[in-house]
């Protein structure tokens, strides 16, 4: 053909640098006599080309310099990531490069559905084996759309679990490429994958099948009946039957779910002969590359397709880890992350919220020492319990944003990367109600001449006089809900600031006119997301954007959530503590006082986010005069800094100072209505700073390296949340 494409007759043992690992797989396979369907490779000289003439591999380059990949943080990668593939939806193919593949692809597949799938050097490879990592796209059709997900597949080569991945092999970064395989659909009646060497188990061998295409499978969103073969005797051991209810079909573009038949929910989707067939031909191929496989296939009138097959990786000692399992853990398929939106929705959440009300129930001064000490157990057990939730179910449920990002970014293809956050805002997080309730308090002390000296002289107020009475009662209730705001834990009281911290920040409100949250037409934003999906897909896009707002709001609420129940935590250890110091004046039962000690050394501890940027002192001899983050919500801010480093400092908050710390966490966040930007050392368009800043309409800037040393309070800020810029200095 020519140096951008090669056929699948021409590939051999030369070409690995540029037809990449499975390429040069399906070739060897085809020329071995195996049943490969039709296919052409797009090779890497192709990709380095794109880079070249669309100027994309210095705007690449650039994006990753950002700052040190390896002090980029989960959330800094994905949104380099997120910026990356929104450059390869606006890159055009230069023409020369038009030229060269048009003709090709018509000549090839016109009116032909195909498959396009990565191929990267050193993928499907016994070192690397990548598989995961990179996109493939199924049920492609026409040149213009192959062309646009060629694209794709080549900007997944910089997806934040590829880039991480690389990291973890310490592949170089910069010099990475992409060759790209554009495969003949065939549509079988089954597909699935079949492992030559169980990864757990390396007397046996697996076959996994479903009905209709491979990818409701690789998804995990149709489960697979599962054969397990012995390799010697090729004798099925045992065959577990799969809940067969969808399976996955061709549409008018792309795949989507489909109910089962009835005919075919009660039979497996292959006979024991036929696993033991496509097993024969796994031992086939484990024989031909001299290493045990992984191979997917599809079977069509009782003929096997070998799809794509590369070593079997993951064949470990237990005592080996393998980080890329909990990055790969992140990423979830749609229908996974609908199955979990229903767990945290209707089990989690409410339990979360009952398990801290039980708690609040409880008179910790009733309590006997040792009661006292089997409560805090308790309690530490609950909290320990909610932090492993937040890990396992939370954070993987966050992707559910980011794949909406994705999808939108790829139909909608619009120039800021990040317009899709304006659909999701405006959720009622938690966070945004306490602050509506404060701006509540603030009101009724703006109105109220009498009320807002006698706050701000912190007299106490009279339960005689209507208003002050009032307003005592709403304090209360907010107490109730979300503590003094003297703690770093949502729910506790009188931390290091004091129960004043919260009548000082009303008063700031009170004496500026009231802060409301940044309101967006999302209307036209929301129809022509929806507009973009023919009829067949739309329900289920108007779908993703609902699951994605639920995530939304998660990423903001759960740390409120779990702030409720480790208050409960401290207000035991409290007690303790305030029975140790009445013991110190009063000596008595010196075994009860230890055990309370012991108690309060264990748990003690408390998580205090903002703490995290404590260290050196501000460099004095050098002034920073701008200052590289990533941008994470539009718009230029003005003001003076107030550098947040301990938790005591935010009652000292001002209006229309630029807040500056290493994280804003959620328990935090009640002090954004007064500020006019937001400055964070951690990076990230999806941290609980640039959430709030995009429901205050605030320019927001993270991942600023070294934020609270290189900028002072009183600094004066410029902060640019379109360019991810911050000046500093010039008023």
């Amino acid at each position: 053909m020519n140096r951008m494409l090669l056929s699948i007759e021409e590939i051999n043992e030369s070409h690995s640098n540029v037809a990449g690992g499975k390429g040069l797989s399906l070739a060897r396979l085809y020329l071995a006599g195996f049943n490969v369907p039709e296919m052409i490779c797009v090779t890497t000289r192709c990709y380095d080309k794109f880079l070249d003439l669309s100027g994309l591999r210095e705007r690449i380059l650039l994006e990753l310099n950002r700052k040190d990949f390896s002090d980029m943080r989960w959330e800094e990668i994905w949104d380099a990531s997120l910026r990356i593939r929104n450059m390869f939806n606006h890159a055009h193919f230069p023409p020369e490069l038009h030229l060269k593949l048009g003709p090709v692809l018509d000549e090839r597949f016109s009116g032909l559905p195909v498959a396009v799938r990565s191929s990267a050097p050193g993928e499907d490879s016994l070192r690397t084996s990548f598989a995961g990592l990179h996109d493939s796209f199924v049920n492609i059709s026409g040149t213009d759309a192959i062309l646009d997900h060629i694209k794709r597949v080549w900007a997944s080569l910089w997806s934040d679990s590829a880039l991480l991945y690389r990291q973890e092999l310490g592949l170089t970064i910069d010099k990475s490429a992409m060759a790209v395989v554009v495969q003949k659909i065939v549509v079988g009646e089954s597909s699935g994958v079949v492992f030559s060497k169980s990864p757990t188990d390396s007397a046996s061998g697996v076959v996994e099948a479903v009905y209709g295409l491979n990818q409701g499978l690789v998804d995990g969103a149709v489960p697979p009946d599962r054969w397990i073969l012995d390799r010697n005797t090729r004798k099925i051991r045992s065959h577990h039957h799969a809940k067969r209810q969808f399976y996955m079909v061709p549409g008018n573009s792309g795949v989507y779910e489909d109910e089962l038949p009835d005919s075919l929910k009660n039979e497996a989707p292959l006979s024991d002969e036929a696993a033991q067939a496509i097993f024969d031909l796994a031992l086939k191929s484990e024989l031909f590359f001299g290493t045990p496989q992984d191979m997917e296939w599809t079977r069509k009138a009782g003929l096997f397709y070998v799809l794509q097959s590369r070593p079997v990786s993951t064949l470990k000692s237990p005592e080996q880890q393998d980080e890329r399992q909990w990055y790969l853990s992140l990423h979830r398929s749609f229908e996974n992350l609908k199955g979990l939106r229903n767990k945290i929705e209707n089990t989690l959440i409410p339990e979360m919220i009952q398990t801290a009300a039980q708690l609040s129930s409880v008179d910790l001064s009733l309590l006997s020492d040792q009661d006292l000490i089997d409560e805090i157990e308790k309690r530490a057990a609950l909290n320990q319990k909610w932090v492993d939730v937040y890990w396992a179910e939370f954070i993987p449920y966050a992707h559910g944003i980011r794949l909406f990002g994705q999808v939108y970014n790829d139909t909608v293809k619009p120039q800021n990367p990040y317009e899709f956050v304006d659909l999701l805002a405006q959720t009622g997080m938690a966070s945004t109600e306490r602050n509506e309730r404060m701006e509540n308090l603030a009101s009724m002390a703006r109105n109220n001449p009498v009320l807002f000296e006698k706050l701000e002289n912190l007299d106490p107020l009279s339960a005689n006089t209507e208003d002050e009475k009032k307003f005592i009662s709403a304090m209360d209730r907010f107490v109730a809900s979300y503590g003094d705001l003297s703690c770093p834990v949502t729910g506790s009281r009188e931390c290091a600031q004091g129960g004043d911290a919260l009548i000082r920040l009303i008063v700031e409100m009170a004496s500026h006119p009231p802060v409301i949250t940044g309101h967006k037409n999302i209307r036209d934003l929301e129809k022509q997301f929806l507009a973009s999906f023919d009829e067949q897909n739309k329900n289920r896009a108007g779908e993703l954007l609902e699951l994605a707002r639920s995530s939304y709001k998660l990423r903001d609420d759960d740390n409120i959530y779990l702030g409720r129940i480790e208050a409960q935590l401290m207000m035991a250890v409290n007690e303790a503590k305030r029975r140790l110091e009445w013991s110190d004046k009063h000596p008595g039962n010196k075994k009860g006082v230890r055990r309370l000690k012991d108690a309060v050394d264990m748990h003690g501890q408390t998580q205090a986010p903002v703490s995290s940027a404590k260290g050196p002192l501000p460099v004095k001899n050098v002034q920073a005069r701008q200052l590289l983050g990533q941008p994470a919500s539009n718009g230029v801010s003005r003001g003076y800094a107030r550098v947040i480093v301990e938790h005591s400092q935010l009652s000292e908050f001002r209006y229309g100072e630029i807040l500056v710390c290493d994280a804003v966490d959620p328990n935090m966040t009640f002090v954004v209505p007064l500020a006019a930007g937001i400055v964070e050392r951690r990076g990230g368009m999806l941290i609980h700073g640039a959430i709030i800043a995009r429901e205050y309409g605030l320019a927001c800037v993270t991942g600023v390296p070294d934020a609270t040393k290189l900028i002072r309070t009183g600094d004066f800020l410029t902060v640019d949340g379109f360019l991810g810029i911050v000046t500093i200095g010039q008023e």
